[in-house]
């Protein structure tokens, strides 16, 4: 919603002062829309893989879609690690074999069914929550193998929003050729009238004016609304990552998830009392 708000007042901003000085008319010059067009679709299929475009293309879903990692989430995310690490520290740990092997089938899980809905967060908690059950585990070494993976998917996530945003600062130069396109075509014509050479001048440079108005006021923002989805959907690991790390150096249940509860950002993070008094209603 805010980038379409955004993209109103860029536009209302760029054609309206145009307006207050000439007609909007002289801004409609098909060709130059028609070759902007293709050279960026043009440059974002050649400077990218089949991978990279699909993923691309089903990122522009993101921008629309509000977020559900807020407060209420991250309080499940929370309950849903501590019920499961005092499972653990009362039952020990096989008690949650069947819990991490089928977590569509746990009761555990389904309880939360909000945070059982993010398939990746889901199977990394599952994961090493499967080594922890699997024997004895160095934590130092598990916190490595988790910083890696985090980076992985960190990187692979990253490779859209890139893309989008490289096709957008090439929208510039992809303007200056076609203005320069535009000023070769005025050049062959220079016997004609100047009222003729300014118009066609004046054609040329709408492909520059596209080029950096559709680079800086409407794909460059789209990449970074992308971008920050990603940042707000990959703060699951780290909660994950903590807690599970506490816990694996010996802290109870209700201290480890203080850990995780500490690396949420400020909007997102219950107060401590906050939490205390869910993890209490939850296990009443």
């Amino acid at each position: 919603m805010l980038l379409l708000i955004g993209y109103v007042v860029i536009l209302v901003s760029a054609l309206g002062s145009f307006a207050v000085h000439g007609s909007l008319i002289a801004l409609w010059v098909p060709a130059e829309y028609v070759a902007i067009f293709g050279l960026f679709v043009g440059g974002f299929i050649a400077s990218n893989g089949t991978k990279v475009l699909k993923s691309s293309i089903k990122s522009l879903g993101l921008i629309f879609k509000g977020s559900k990692f807020n407060r209420a989430f991250y309080v499940d995310l929370l309950s849903l690690l501590y019920e499961i690490l005092a499972k653990v520290r009362k039952e020990g740990l096989m008690s949650i074999e069947n819990d991490v092997e089928t977590p569509d089938s746990s009761p555990i899980f389904a309880k939360y069914p909000n945070v059982a809905s993010d398939h990746h967060g889901i199977e990394f908690m599952c994961d090493y929550l499967r080594m922890m059950v699997g024997g004895n585990l160095n934590a130092f070494e598990i916190e490595n193998l988790m910083d890696m993976e985090i980076e992985t998917h960190h990187q692979e996530a990253h490779q859209a929003p890139h893309a989008i945003d490289e096709i957008g600062q090439a929208m510039p130069a992809y303007g200056i050729v076609v203005c320069v396109m535009g000023v070769v075509s005025t050049m062959g014509a220079v016997g004609e009238p100047p009222a003729v050479l300014g118009k066609m001048i004046a054609g040329a440079l709408v492909g520059t004016f596209l080029g950096i108005l559709l680079s800086y006021g409407f794909i460059c923002p789209i990449a970074s609304q992308i971008r920050q989805k990603i940042e707000e959907s990959s703060k699951i690991f780290q909660v994950i990552k903590v807690v599970l790390l506490a816990s694996m150096n010996g802290y109870a249940p209700q201290i480890a998830v203080e850990f995780g509860r500490k690396v949420l950002y400020a909007n997102d993070r219950p107060t401590f009392l906050e939490l205390e008094q869910e993890l209490k209603s939850r296990r009443g």
